[in-house]
C-alpha cells in the first residue's frame, strides 16, 4: 500500500514538473504583446530621414537629409531595408502593404501598440507619396547607389556614398515595383479611412494613378534598372503577380467593381491558375489568392472560387499528413525555404495561415486537402509552432527577435547597430573605418530592439555571427508580417 501511494506520489511529481517544463516554454498573451511592441519599434531604427520628437530608439539620427535633391525633388523618408542605407522601393512598398494588412486584419489585438503601428505605416505613406507624385508619368523607386553603398561600412548619420535616384517612367517601365507601390498606398487607405479620411482619400487616389502607370506602361524594373537592383532586389517572378496584387487591393479598399473586371479578365494571365507555395517581397500569388478568396468565403462571388482552391492548395502545402503536404522542415520544425533571409518566409506563411485560418473562422469554413479537411484551429496551430520558433521555442533555445527573451543574436549584420552612435562618438566615422565594427567580435552596441533577423540554418544551426549576413541580417519584410502574427496571438486571453 505504501508503494503504491509512494509510486503515486512520484507520478504526480514528475506531471507536476512535466507541466512546470511545458509552462516554461510557452508564451503567454503577455510575451506576445511584448514581441508585438517590439516588432514595432523596429521600424524606428530603420527610418531615414529627419526623425521625430518621439523618436523612441534614440541612438538613432537624422539622415538622408538631402534625398532627391540632386534631381530637384524631395526624396527624404522613408526606411533603409535592412542593414545597409539604401532606400530600396520594391521591399519599402511590400513592407508597408504588409504592416497595413496587419493592422488591417488584427489591428483590433493590438491595443496600445495600434498608434505605433499606423505611425510606422505612415513613415512609409508619405514617402511613397511624395515619390509617385513629385513628377508626372514617374516613379522614384530607389535612392542610394547599392554597389557603392556595400562598399562602406558606415552608419547612416555619416554617409558619403553617392545618394543616387533611380526612377520608373513611361519609357522605362517597373510594372513591378509601380503595383506594389499601389498595393501599399491602397491598403493604407483602409488602415486611415476612419482616423483620418482626408489622408486616406489622398492614398487611394494615388494608388489608382500608379497603378494604372503600372498596368498601362509594362516591363519588369529589373529590365529598365539593370545593376541597380539586380542581384540585390531583381524581380525575379516577373510584374503579372504585382499587378493582379495592386489590383486586388485597390478593388478591396474602393469597392469598386472596375478592379473586380480587371481581376476577372486578367487573373488567368496573371497566375490565378497556377499554384505557388511562397510569399515574399517579390512573388505575391500566394497572398493575392488567399486575400481573393475572402470574396468567395464572404459573398460567395462565383469568380473568385478558384482563389479559395488554390488557397487551399497552399495551405495543404504547409500541414504535414495532408495529400499535398510539400513543405520543407527543420528537426526542429522550422519551415524551410531558403539558406539566405529564411524567416522572411517564415513570417509570411505564419501571417498568411492566420488570416486564412480567420477569413475560413468567420464564415464556417475549412482547408480542402484531397479528400480530407483542414479546420481554422489547425492552421493557427501551426502558425503557433513557427511564432514561438522564432521567440525561442527551439533546439537552440535562441530568440531570433533582437532584445527578447533571455538569449538573442548580440552581432547583428546591420550598419546603425554595430557602429557606435553619433552620441557616443560625435566624430565622423568614415567608409573604411567603420568596418572594424563589422569584424569586431564584441556585441553591437546599439541594440536593435525588435529586429527579427535571418536566421537559422536547415538543420536549426545558428551562427551568431555579423558577417554572416544570411543568417543575422534584419529587414523590413521579415517583421512586417509577424507584426499581424503577434497581434493575433497577443489577443488570445490564453496562449496555450
Amino acid at each position: 500500500m505504501a508503494a503504491a501511494i509512494f509510486s503515486l506520489a512520484l507520478q504526480l511529481l514528475c506531471l507536476t514538473l512535466f507541466s512546470l517544463s511545458l509552462l516554461c516554454t510557452a508564451f503567454t498573451s503577455r510575451d506576445y504583446s511584448d514581441a508585438l511592441a517590439k516588432s514595432i519599434l523596429f521600424f524606428e531604427g530603420q527610418r531615414s530621414g529627419r526623425l521625430p520628437s518621439n523618436q523612441r530608439l534614440n541612438w538613432r539620427g537624422n539622415s538622408g537629409l538631402s534625398d532627391g535633391a540632386s534631381y530637384h525633388v524631395d526624396l527624404v523618408g522613408g526606411y533603409y531595408d535592412a542593414g545597409d542605407n539604401v532606400k530600396f522601393g520594391l521591399p519599402m512598398a511590400f513592407t508597408t502593404t504588409m504592416l497595413a494588412w496587419s493592422v488591417i486584419e488584427f489591428g483590433s489585438s493590438m491595443q496600445s501598440q495600434l498608434g505605433n503601428a499606423k505611425a510606422a505605416i505612415r513613415w512609409g505613406t508619405d514617402y511613397l507619396l511624395k515619390a509617385a507624385t513629385a513628377t508626372p508619368g514617374t516613379l522614384y523607386v530607389q535612392v542610394g547607389d547599392p554597389n557603392m553603398d556595400h562598399k562602406c561600412w558606415e552608419r547612416p548619420e555619416d554617409m558619403d556614398t553617392p545618394r543616387s535616384v533611380y526612377k520608373v517612367s513611361t519609357q522605362n517601365p517597373g510594372s513591378d515595383v509601380a503595383a506594389e507601390t499601389a498595393a501599399a498606398l491602397a491598403a493604407a487607405s483602409i488602415v486611415f479611412k476612419d482616423s483620418d479620411p482626408a489622408y486616406s482619400a489622398k492614398l487611394l487616389q494615388t494608388a489608382k494613378k500608379v497603378f494604372d502607370f503600372a498596368d498601362r506602361y509594362r516591363g519588369s524594373y529589373s529590365d529598365s534598372l539593370n545593376s541597380a537592383v539586380c542581384p540585390f532586389y531583381c524581380s525575379y517572378s516577373g510584374y503579372q503577380d504585382e499587378l493582379l496584387w495592386g489590383a486586388s487591393w485597390i478593388h478591396r479598399a474602393s469597392q469598386d467593381n472596375s478592379y473586380l473586371s480587371y481581376i476577372q479578365s486578367n487573373g488567368h494571365t496573371m497566375g490565378s491558375d497556377n499554384d505557388d507555395y511562397s510569399f515574399s517581397w517579390d512573388d505575391k500569388r500566394a497572398g493575392t489568392k488567399v486575400l481573393l478568396s475572402k470574396d468567395f468565403l464572404e459573398k460567395s462571388t462565383s469568380e473568385f472560387q478558384l482563389y479559395k482552391s488554390h488557397s487551399d492548395n497552399y495551405i495543404c502545402s504547409l500541414i504535414p499528413g495532408t495529400s499535398g503536404f510539400q513543405a520543407q522542415y527543420t528537426p526542429g520544425g522550422l519551415l524551410y525555404k531558403a539558406s539566405e533571409s529564411n524567416l522572411q518566409y517564415v513570417t509570411t506563411t505564419s501571417f498568411l495561415l492566420l488570416t486564412y485560418a480567420k477569413y475560413l473562422s468567420a464564415n464556417g469554413g475549412v482547408a480542402r486537402c484531397g479528400s480530407s479537411t483542414v479546420t481554422a484551429e489547425a492552421l493557427i496551430a501551426q502558425a503557433k509552432k513557427l511564432v514561438d520558433y522564432i521567440l525561442g521555442d527551439n533546439p537552440a533555445k535562441v530568440s531570433y527577435m533582437v532584445g527578447f527573451g533571455e538569449r538573442y543574436p548580440q552581432h547583428v549584420h546591420h550598419r546603425g547597430s554595430s557602429v557606435p552612435s553619433i552620441h557616443a562618438h560625435p566624430d565622423r566615422i568614415t567608409c573604411n573605418n567603420g568596418f572594424q565594427y563589422l569584424y569586431s567580435s564584441s556585441p553591437n552596441p546599439n541594440v536593435l530592439v525588435g529586429a527579427v533577423i535571418g536566421g537559422p540554418d536547415s538543420k536549426d544551426n545558428f551562427a551568431d555571427d555579423r558577417n554572416n549576413y544570411q543568417q543575422s541580417e534584419p529587414a523590413t519584410y521579415i517583421n512586417a508580417p509577424f507584426v499581424g502574427a503577434l497581434a493575433f496571438f497577443s489577443g488570445k486571453a490564453t496562449a496555450n
